[in-house]
């Protein structure tokens, strides 16, 4: 498990400190030329140390370079120890496990994909700009607006109007006489004559 605990921590930031000054004052390699020590993870126990490295390699030989690279942090593995042991005070000093940080090189690929989506935006943003609909803009009906199609003069509207009237009233069981009759009752009310 990783280092959690304060201590652990501080350790894993000593021995990057050491390991990365070291391979540059100490450990004269040319394969070691271009390594860079990314992140150190330490046990909670103080055991083993985890260095997680990375290298800027050239195009078309990354992997040979990276493999070359990986033989030296090996074969230097006791020397960094030891190095780290004294520089660090530590009753043991923890086993150094040298493990290739893939991160960085799945974040060029992300950025590459990132790149190509933008690149696809642009080209819909540009495509949008000279696009039609293949209908109304607007294909909806809004109730604001009086659809002027449906009665072609105010004489059919008025007709139109009219049948609804006597329709509504006739259906709902009330004619115009008893609304004549309720007008009237209500006129009697008001005065007093019943």
């Amino acid at each position: 498990m990783a280092g959690t605990n304060p201590r652990a921590a501080r350790v894993a930031a000593l021995i990057q400190r050491v390991i990365a000054s070291s391979m540059e004052a100490q450990l004269h390699d040319k394969r070691l030329a271009s390594v860079t020590i990314t992140d150190v993870r330490v046990t909670n126990d103080l055991q083993i140390a985890k260095v997680y490295w990375t290298q800027l390699g050239h195009d078309g030989r990354e992997q040979g370079e990276r493999k070359r690279a990986k033989q030296a942090l090996d074969q230097a593995k006791g020397r960094l120890r030891s190095l780290v042991g004294s520089k660090a005070g530590l009753r043991l000093t923890p086993q150094l496990q040298f493990i290739y940080d893939e991160v960085p090189s799945e974040a060029h690929e992300i950025e590459d994909i990132l790149a190509v989506a933008h690149k696809r935006d642009e080209e819909i943003a540009k495509a949008r700009e000279t696009a039609q609909y293949a209908g109304d803009a607007d294909p909806y009906k809004h109730p604001e607006e009086r659809d002027d199609d449906e009665f072609d003069d105010d004489d059919e509207y008025d007709e139109y109007a009219d049948d609804l009237d006597d329709d509504d009233v006739e259906g709902n069981g009330i004619g115009v006489e008893t609304l004549e009759d309720d007008a009237e009752n209500a006129a009697d009310e008001a005065t007093g004559d019943r």
